[in-house]
């Protein structure tokens, strides 16, 4: 007896719709998203049960280090570091700072500034600074800082860098993020610093936790 053939048939499915959706929902991720800054030092804010949250855009971030890091190892007196979320932004501040100190930068260490997440280098040493590798860069500017001292009397660098950021965008919102172990002393100078400009309004970055914890 003859064996039966059964009529084989193709099934074909129409990708088309999930390709669709894939290319939608990978546009919505990288509009969406935002990428963390690499920072020079690790900071780990304190919490709190406040829910306002910091704008995404438009923001100068200031970062205050911890005296010790994870080990227990001195870092300095708590440095403080700047960052502006907007290039052109930060740029326009560095050619403010620049004209203001006398400082000269070439094309190349401009552009090398405005690649830089995180700053926070004496205006001083600037150029020589700008001039390493990215890899030193990196090295060096966890040993630095913006310096918080009066100069002759007047502002200090910390200040005419936010006087500077305030120039370019009047509407500039101020963040302020420090370390949960760092000394309430280190804070208070910089918060000082701001009141002193009569910048009085500014944001604290702190780790959401819930109520009783």
């Amino acid at each position: 007896m003859g064996k039966v053939k059964i009529k084989k048939s193709d099934i074909w499915i129409d990708m088309t719709p999930m390709s669709d959706v894939m290319t939608l929902l990978l546009t919505f991720f990288m509009l969406t998203s935002t990428f963390v800054k690499n920072e020079p030092v690790k900071v780990n804010t304190p919490g709190s049960v406040s829910e306002i949250k910091v704008p995404e855009n438009g923001v100068l971030t200031i970062l205050v280090s911890p005296e010790k890091d994870a080990a227990g190892k001195p870092t300095g007196e708590g440095q403080v570091f700047l960052s502006i979320d907007n290039t052109d932004q930060l740029g326009a501040a560095l050619d403010d700072m620049a004209n203001r100190f006398g400082v000269t930068l070439n094309g190349a260490q401009i552009k090398a500034f405005r690649t830089e997440s995180t700053f926070g280098v004496p205006m001083s040493e600037l150029p020589s600074y700008l001039s390493m590798s990215s890899e030193n860069r990196a090295k060096t500017l966890k040993t630095k800082g913006v310096p918080l001292d009066s100069i002759d009397g007047g502002m200090s660098e910390f200040q005419q860098w936010v006087d500077a950021a305030r120039t370019v965008n009047e509407n500039i919102k101020i963040a302020l993020k420090a370390d949960g172990k760092t000394p309430y002393k280190t804070v208070k100078k910089v918060m000082n610093e701001l009141q002193d400009m009569d910048e009085s309004h500014y944001y604290m970055i702190t780790q959401l936790k819930k109520e009783g914890e």
